[in-house]
């Protein structure tokens, strides 16, 4: 996805002043859009400024547009045990979610709120919650959340406050002004990347995803060269005695 010259002119000199070095981070971004592949995505324009930032720093970054894949919905973490006969998710969370040092949820407003898509990674990375990483603390602690979204009506800071509290209860942390988004006029009217639209020309919205790249950046630098957060009471591995195994609430099943 092209991103405006002079935006990238900016990204450029930015990125070549960087405070530190990032080549050995990775990010995942999960994007929302109902569109499949490769019918351009509204979100992907958007995205661009931040995963822009991170692939000119050396981040390794890969994204999931949710919709070319077989994801059945549930909060289990493999669905093909819970009668469905393909599931793409485990080989996801696997190869993509698990040494992740950074998540993305990125998507479209549809009434007002997150779309079907972006949902329902939420819920199948809430049923991963419950796994353990190597200091006994539930499997995200360590990573980086963020939240990016567009559309042309109302709702982003709405969608904002939903993925950006899901992730922050599941483990990951949240660094300052993690979220970016673009609606346009309140109301039906052009998307981000239609010519008449200014989404690209927006100073606000660019900014603000110059700031959520930079921050989770940051934050992620921070977290990995301190080993993570640190395993002091807040390990899982202590008798809680919270466990019902049978129960379909993750939370209840730690």
């Amino acid at each position: 996805m092209t991103i405006p010259e002079q935006i990238q002119a900016f990204i450029d000199a930015q990125c070549d002043a960087a405070p530190a070095s990032y080549d050995d981070l990775r990010a995942v971004i999960f994007n929302g859009t109902l569109k499949r592949s490769p019918e351009p995505s509204q979100t992907d324009g958007l995205v661009a400024i931040p995963r822009g930032i991170f692939e000119r720093v050396g981040v390794r970054v890969d994204e999931v547009r949710t919709v070319d894949h077989v994801i059945p919905p549930g909060v289990w973490p493999d669905m093909r045990e819970h009668g469905y006969e393909r599931d793409d998710f485990p080989a996801i969370y696997r190869d993509l979610v698990e040494p992740a040092d950074i998540i993305l949820l990125t998507g479209p407003i549809w009434l007002g709120d997150q779309s079907s898509m972006t949902r329902l990674i939420v819920e199948r990375l809430y049923g991963y919650s419950g796994e353990l990483n190597e200091s006994g603390q539930w499997s995200y602690y360590g990573k980086v959340g963020a939240a990016v979204t567009t559309g042309n009506e109302d709702g982003g800071k709405h969608v904002s406050a939903q993925l950006l509290y899901a992730l922050q209860h599941i483990g990951l942390t949240i660094p300052p002004q993690s979220d970016a988004y673009w609606v346009g006029e309140a109301g039906p009217g052009p998307s981000y990347l239609d010519p008449d639209a200014g989404g690209q020309r927006n100073a606000w919205t660019t900014r603000n995803s110059v700031f959520l790249a930079w921050n989770v950046l940051h934050q992620a630098r921070a977290l990995k060269d301190a080993g993570g957060i640190p395993a002091f009471g807040n390990n899982a591995r202590d008798d809680w005695d919270l466990s019902q195994p049978d129960h379909p609430n993750p939370e209840y099943r730690r």
